[in-house]
């Protein structure tokens, strides 16, 4: 598990700093939770799927994403034309909407008799959301296979906690749908990764499991966002809620004598090296023609569809002519 270490960490620098040089039009930091993304990610067997959000980029490098394929969609690019063959959905960026597909993946797997588990990565915020009620009240009835992974970082957007919720804790909310619920010190990958583990095992029994991972969101909820206008410090919340996971980590490792400095330099060269591969990689896909954006709607195209590909295309060449004319 030495990703929790560098490599999710120096990603999201990465890219935070791409965006801000207008290199891609938005980015969700996720620094201080890559202790329980990387921990989540670990326990899943090869055969489970995870079902991400915008914010679990450091939990999809972990499953084996390529960072290129995570910078792409931040430029537009759509993640069902990635080569990888993982057992990974693509990310919802709406509130939600991807729990009650996590709950149908499930049921999925029930039919065809397959061992494999679901796990759906949510936010806070998301438990207030009509879908979650859905998607966890299906899983409930249906026995589906699935878990449902919340990261409590502690605020949902600019909303503490305390005020888009009154259930006393997140883990609590699984009872009204039949299931556990349980709560992790999301900045310990390792206690995640054995929870999740134990979580992921109920699942494929017929038990679903929520999970409530403790952590919290260092930095802004998007780059279009300004903490400093809602959020003091935490005071409110204890230290180990608060600390960094990767020097909690890092100290740990070293104390169990599995880390030193040399293997820092090491992983940070690694790290740098896989990063501007992936820049690259991403700089270098050829620009989408404006017509595509209809290739996966349709099975076969319609007249209406044919019709506006051409209006479209015949703008695109007039803007180009423009351009070069200027």
């Amino acid at each position: 598990m030495r990703d929790v270490y560098k490599r999710q960490r120096r990603f999201d620098e990465r890219a935070l700093a791409l965006q801000r040089r207008g290199w891609m039009s938005g980015y969700p930091p996720y620094r201080g939770q890559e202790g329980s993304q990387v921990g989540a990610a670990h326990a899943l067997a090869a055969e489970d799927w995870l079902v991400p959000t915008y914010r679990s980029n450091a939990m999809q490098l972990a499953r084996g994403v390529p960072m290129s394929d995570i910078l792409l969609f931040r430029r537009g690019y759509p993640e069902y034309a990635s080569d990888h063959d993982l057992n990974v959905f693509p990310q919802a960026v709406p509130i939600a909407t991807q729990i009650p597909h996590a709950a149908g993946l499930g049921m999925a797997a029930n039919y065809g008799d397959s061992e494999e588990a679901i796990c759906c990565y949510l936010g806070d915020g998301a438990t207030s959301e009509g879908d979650f009620h859905e998607g966890l009240n299906f899983a409930g009835v249906f026995e589906a296979p699935v878990v449902f992974f919340c990261e409590n970082n502690g605020w949902a957007i600019s909303t503490p906690r305390e005020r888009q919720t009154a259930s006393d804790t997140i883990a609590r909310k699984a009872e009204a749908y039949g299931f556990e619920g349980v709560r992790v010190d999301g900045n310990d990958p390792l206690a995640v990764r054995e929870l999740v583990a134990a979580a992921l095992e109920r699942a494929r029994e017929g038990r679903p499991v929520l999970v409530e991972s403790l952590t919290y969101r260092q930095g802004a909820h998007t780059t279009s966002d300004d903490p400093s206008r809602y959020r003091d410090e935490p005071a409110a919340l204890p230290d180990w809620r608060t600390a960094d996971p990767l020097e909690r980590y890092d100290s740990f490792l070293r104390e169990e004598g599995v880390l030193d400095d040399d293997d820092v330099t090491e992983i940070e060269d690694e790290v740098e090296a896989e990063l501007e591969e992936a820049v690259e990689v991403a700089e270098s896909a050829p620009e989408p023609e404006p017509g595509e954006v209809f290739d996966p709607v349709y099975a076969e195209p319609t007249p209406r569809l044919a019709e506006q590909r051409a209006r479209l295309e015949e703008f695109a060449d007039r803007e180009d002519r423009r351009d070069l004319e200027r």
